[in-house]
C-alpha cells in the first residue's frame, strides 16, 4: 500500500517557521515585524505571510495593529502574571478533579505522557527547546487535567496554556534560571497525583507553573533597569 505524504500549503510553512522563530525569541518581544522582509527570507509573498500572521495573531503570539503590520506580542509583566494566576487557580481544580475522577484508565495516560515527557530531549544541540519534548510536554500538561468529569475545565485550562506558551519558551530560551531542575518537577507532579494526594499535587503544579513566572518576571526587570550612568571625571 503507498502512502501519499501531504504537502504543506506555503501558508502552513511559513506559519511553522515564523512560529519557531517566536518560541525560540529569535523575534524580541515588541518588535515589528516587518512582512516584506520576512517574505522575502521565507521566499514566499507578502499574502502568504499575511495568513500565517493572522494565524499566529489568533493565537495571540503576535499583535496586529491597525495600517501599522504585525508585531510580536509584548512582555508584560502584568500580563503573565495575570494568566500565571489564572492558570494556578484553574489548573489546581482540574488537578484535583482528574485525580478524584479519573480512576486507573486516567493513571495509565499519565505515566505513559510522562514517560514519552522523559524520553524526548529538552534542548537541542544549539541550546534551544527541542520540538519533540515541546509537544510532549504540553501532552503531559493536558492529560495531567483530562481525567475529571468537566470537559469544559479542561479546556479552559488548555485555552489559558495557550495564552502562556510564548511566555513559558521565553521564560526557557531568555531567562535564565540555572539551579531548576525540570524532570523533577513534573516527577513530583505525577507521584503526588498517583499518590491520590490531591493538595500535594495541586501544590507542586503551583509551584512549576510560578518558577516559569518568576524567571521570565526576573529577565524583565533587568531589561527595565537603567543602565549605569559613566562617571565624568
Amino acid at each position: 500500500m503507498v502512502r501519499h505524504t501531504v504537502k504543506p500549503t506555503l501558508a502552513e510553512d511559513a506559519y511553522d517557521r515564523l512560529r519557531l522563530e517566536l518560541l525560540r525569541g529569535d523575534l524580541a518581544p515588541g518588535a515589528r515585524l516587518r512582512i516584506n522582509d520576512i517574505a522575502g527570507r521565507y521566499e514566499v509573498s507578502p499574502t502568504v505571510l499575511r495568513e500565517a500572521m493572522t494565524r499566529l495573531s489568533e493565537q495571540g503570539l503576535i499583535v496586529s495593529m491597525p495600517q501599522r503590520g504585525f508585531a510580536v506580542m509584548e512582555l508584560s509583566v502584568a500580563d503573565l502574571e495575570d494568566i500565571t494566576r489564572a492558570r494556578c487557580l484553574v489548573e489546581a481544580t482540574a488537578l484535583r478533579e482528574s485525580i478524584a475522577d479519573g480512576g486507573p484508565a486516567w493513571e495509565s495516560r499519565v505515566l505513559a505522557a510522562h514517560h514519552l515527557l522523559q524520553r524526548a530531549p529538552m534542548l537541542t544541540d544549539d541550546g534551544h527547546i527541542g520540538p519533540e519534548w515541546a509537544h510532549a510536554h504540553r501532552e503531559f500538561h493536558h492529560v495531567l487535567l483530562d481525567g475529571g468529569r468537566s470537559a469544559r475545565l479542561t479546556a479552559i485550562a488548555d485555552g489559558l496554556r495557550d495564552c502562556s506558551d510564548l511566555y513559558l519558551h521565553w521564560s526557557r530560551e531568555l531567562a535564565h534560571d540555572p539551579g531548576r531542575d525540570v524532570p523533577a518537577e513534573h516527577q513530583e507532579i505525577v507521584d503526588l497525583a498517583l499518590a491520590h494526594d490531591a493538595d500535594g499535587a495541586a501544590a507542586a503544579l503551583g509551584r512549576h507553573i510560578e518558577r516559569t513566572t518568576a524567571a521570565l518576571v526576573a529577565y524583565a526587570s533587568e531589561l527595565s533597569e537603567p543602565e549605569p550612568k559613566e562617571k565624568v571625571s
